[in-house]
């Protein structure tokens, strides 16, 4: 267990109770509740920059290993997937039964959809001898995904204009295309695999 991977169980524990609080908040009772918010932000963003530090550590003192290659990607998709999932969520619904986030169920079945299918590419690549890395696509989604979910906490707890809401919108609609888009690079790295007969 060497400091990166330590650093990725960090990141674990941290999206963990990223979820738990962002779980029980309730829009109806935000002058209450508006903390949990401002401190799911900072997990939040704590977690991410984490990714960047542990991935420069394993390769600049060579301790890349079997479990962080497993364990890394898996933490982001919790962390990336969760909070997609409970931003779109009945908590952050007001009265009129919009959501407030500005995501939408259907976006968040993209990210999930993107997320399994990779995973899947690479499973079968790997099972099949085959390395399947993480592209440059693959990093600046996360970029993206990363930079949206801060964005959309933010608007929620701070006194932010029509102009940041817009800038929201925009960050949520790039997360989707980069999202959709950096699923191709992936499926071209495993058509090998893809384009393999296999007996019944």
């Amino acid at each position: 267990m060497n400091l990166p991977n330590q650093i990725t169980i960090g990141r674990l524990i941290l999206a963990v109770i990223f979820c738990a609080l962002l779980s029980n908040y309730d829009l109806r009772t935000h002058a209450r509740q508006a903390w949990m918010l401002d401190l799911c932000l900072w997990i939040f963003i704590i977690a991410a920059l984490s990714d960047i530090v542990d991935g420069y550590l394993a390769r600049r003192k060579n301790q890349v290993t079997s479990f962080g290659r497993i364990i890394d990607p898996f933490v982001d998709k919790v962390l990336i997937c969760s909070a997609f999932i409970l931003l779109a969520g009945s908590n952050f619904v007001n009265e009129k039964g919009e959501s407030v986030t500005g995501i939408e169920a259907w976006m968040v079945v993209v990210v999930i959809a993107r997320e399994m299918l990779v995973s899947s590419l690479r499973a079968a690549s790997e099972a099949d001898g085959k390395a399947y890395a993480a592209l440059a696509w693959g990093k600046l989604k996360m970029f993206v995904q990363s930079v949206t979910v801060p964005w959309v906490l933010l608007s929620l707890t701070a006194a932010t204009g029509p102009r940041w809401h817009a800038a929201r919108t925009g960050w949520i609609w790039a997360t989707l295309i980069v999202t959709v888009v950096s699923v191709f690079p992936y499926l071209s790295a495993a058509r090998g695999v893809l384009s393999e007969r296999r007996r019944a």
